[in-house]
């Protein structure tokens, strides 16, 4: 059953709730769309949104790309091969994971609606559903309250707030949180690099009270070293975000014992395929995983969760990045229900496309 047609896209979703985080602001959103069809008419999704901070491949690059070599790398392609298509994607685009992404959801879509089974159950599902957590950018005491509140009233109990502006200010906020929520929500912060490594000890011995859950890359993404010298208890509490790009980057972590949690996204990795690897890698040396994202259409979203449930040593997911998207270009896949994600039953990622 071989691929007949694709098409490359890149649509501006938009945001309703822009906001900023260590290294940048997000006031626009747009994503990549590709769709490819099959003979028989079934049609696989994939999106990309890469960050070009983070593996140097921005939307941009990825649409040009795309635009020029996915009709030759896919064109003709029999979907049965998957695991040669998979390969196929890993050599002609393993510098850039943002096209790769997208190229390896929509097989992976595709094959799954070929099978005829959702895809986490081709993968084999070992949870039903699990809670994700919500982001609350960086931003004033009062700001990150009203967003507080406004995530509660929907259901969720899992916050992730942004840090890595001034040491002071973040313990304010998160002081706040937990004075007025108690036992309430469980708190994630992010500081995206944004730490010296004395400002993360100060950050770290002000906060412990506060029951935080985890940090995800307080420190530059290159510093291994940095991290390794942390103090076990905090180490075991670092979830490693811009440092994890690919399977070699967790062999690495997880040689230098450099953080106690992995933080996988397909936009850094290029897509399901290589996430796994990863995955893979981590369960066999116990290392808990979260599932993030970057803002994302529900196509790409829906690969996370639909990779994220299929592994035991999944403990954390913050796949919120289409929830605040104006637009999107797709519907199901992802059901949410009291801050709990779990998949709809459809084939493949679940979706409909929205014409």
């Amino acid at each position: 059953m071989k691929i007949s047609n694709i098409s490359i896209e890149k649509v501006d979703l938009g945001t309703n709730r822009p906001y900023m985080i260590a290294f940048k602001s997000v006031d626009k959103v747009d994503n990549v769309i590709v769709k490819i069809t099959l003979e028989n008419g079934i049609i696989g999704y994939g999106a990309a949104n890469p960050s070009t901070q983070v593996v140097g491949e921005s939307l941009e690059d990825c649409y040009a790309t795309l635009k020029a070599k996915a009709e030759n790398t896919l064109i003709g392609k029999d979907i049965r091969k998957f695991e040669s298509l998979l390969k196929e994607l890993e050599k002609e685009y393993e510098t850039l994971p943002g096209s790769r992404a997208a190229l390896d959801i929509a097989v992976h879509d595709a094959f799954g609606k070929f099978l005829d089974v959702p895809l986490v159950s081709f993968f084999g599902q070992e949870y039903k559903s699990l809670p994700t957590s919500i982001t609350i950018g960086i931003k004033s005491v009062a700001e990150t309250m009203a967003d507080a509140e406004e995530y509660l009233g929907m259901g969720f109990r899992y916050l992730k707030v942004k840090l890595g502006h001034n040491v002071e200010e973040d313990i304010e906020r998160l002081a706040k949180l937990r004075e007025v929520y108690k036992n309430e929500i469980s708190i994630r912060v992010d500081a995206n690099q944004g730490y010296s490594e004395a400002e993360l000890y100060r950050f770290f011995q002000a906060t412990r009270s506060f029951d935080l859950e985890l940090i995800e890359q307080p420190l530059k993404a290159d510093d291994i070293e940095g991290m390794r010298r942390l103090q076990p208890a905090l180490r075991e509490i670092i979830a490693a975000d811009e440092s994890l790009k690919s399977p070699t980057d967790a062999l690495r972590l997880i040689k230098k014992s450099a953080a106690g949690i992995f933080n996988v996204k397909l936009m850094k990795s290029g897509g399901i395929d290589p996430a796994r690897e990863i995955a893979t890698l981590s369960q066999w040396h116990n290392v808990p995983l979260m599932w993030g994202c970057n803002d994302e259409s529900v196509i790409s979203i829906s690969a996370a969760l639909h990779t994220a449930l299929s592994f035991k040593n999944t403990k954390y997911l913050d796949l919120d990045g289409s929830l605040d998207l104006i637009r999107d270009v797709a519907t199901g896949g992802v059901v949410i229900k009291n801050g709990q994600m779990s998949i709809t039953s459809g084939p493949g990622l679940g979706i409909k496309a929205i014409e």
